[in-house]
């Protein structure tokens, strides 16, 4: 399995010299397999991802949306190849009803007058479908498992396996290691690769820092670290970085998450991994 981060930033882009080195694109990432390719979430980073598969028409792949908030979904009417004929993409929304749901976000955003183009411009065959929570999906090397989470309005992680290898995608959830129920820890156990929410220092979170941030829907870094331990992860990606944070603060943050669980490192945009 190979992963790639795209888009890395939670909430809203941020761009600057500040955010550089770590990179200011909204959520999404990458996974391959033997020729087959997931998307995960459609935040501003898909758009340099679809720039990069246009040499290798046709072009199809499994896209999975975690939730529906802005910054998840903001990068789809910039993906060029899905203006294409000649490409394929199976789409899933998050939830029961996650097939309508996905369907009407998308096109609404994409009305006027917040965007000059509609989704029907999109010539791709794109094919809507319902990711629900513990109903396994099976696509080429891939056996992913949609998990609710803790977030405002809902939010769905997900367990990929591929190659005798397990990698987890846990993005927008607030969440303890005190609150970390037995079906999640059970999923999260022992992968190789955890991504997970770490937008906020303890600090911030309490409030001792600027409004508290309870019941917004993001965990801290050291949260984050404790879980990852916990769960016996082999690596830990910090990941939905505030936009208000520069690099160095982010760096600052990974290195507190290393006290914790040492195999913690900032998610950053272009970051490649195999597993």
């Amino acid at each position: 399995m190979e992963v790639r981060f795209w888009g890395v930033r939670g909430s809203v882009a941020s761009s600057g010299s500040h955010v550089a080195r770590i990179g200011g694109n909204t959520s999404c990432l990458e996974v391959e397999s033997h020729g087959h390719r997931l998307i995960l979430d459609a935040g501003t980073g898909l758009r340099q991802l679809g720039e990069t598969l246009l040499p290798k028409q046709p072009i199809a792949a499994t896209m999975l949306f975690s939730h529906l908030h802005w910054d998840h979904v903001q990068g789809f009417p910039f993906f060029t190849p899905a203006y294409l004929p000649s490409s394929q993409f199976v789409l899933y929304g998050p939830g029961a009803d996650g097939e309508q749901q996905l369907r009407s976000v998308l096109a609404r955003q994409m009305e006027p007058p917040n965007f000059p183009v509609p989704l029907s411009a999109m010539r791709a065959q794109l094919d809507f479908r319902s990711a629900r929570p513990g109903a396994i999906i099976e696509t080429g090397p891939f056996r992913i498992t949609p998990v609710e989470l803790p977030h405002p309005q809902g939010c769905i992680g997900y367990h990929i396996e591929a190659d005798g290898r397990r990698f987890a995608y846990c993005t927008d959830v607030e969440l303890t290691l005190e609150a970390l129920d037995g079906r999640l820890g059970r999923i999260l156990e022992g992968v190789d690769a955890l991504v997970l929410d770490a937008q906020y220092t303890p600090d911030e979170y309490e409030g001792r820092v600027g409004p508290p941030k309870k019941g917004w829907g993001h965990s801290t870094m050291i949260e984050a670290a404790r879980i990852a331990k916990a769960t016996d992860a082999q690596r830990l990606f910090l990941f939905h970085h505030d936009p208000a944070h520069s690099d160095d603060q982010v760096e600052t943050m990974a290195e507190a998450a290393k006290q914790v669980f040492p195999l913690a490192e900032p998610a950053r945009e272009g970051k490649h991994i195999t597993l």
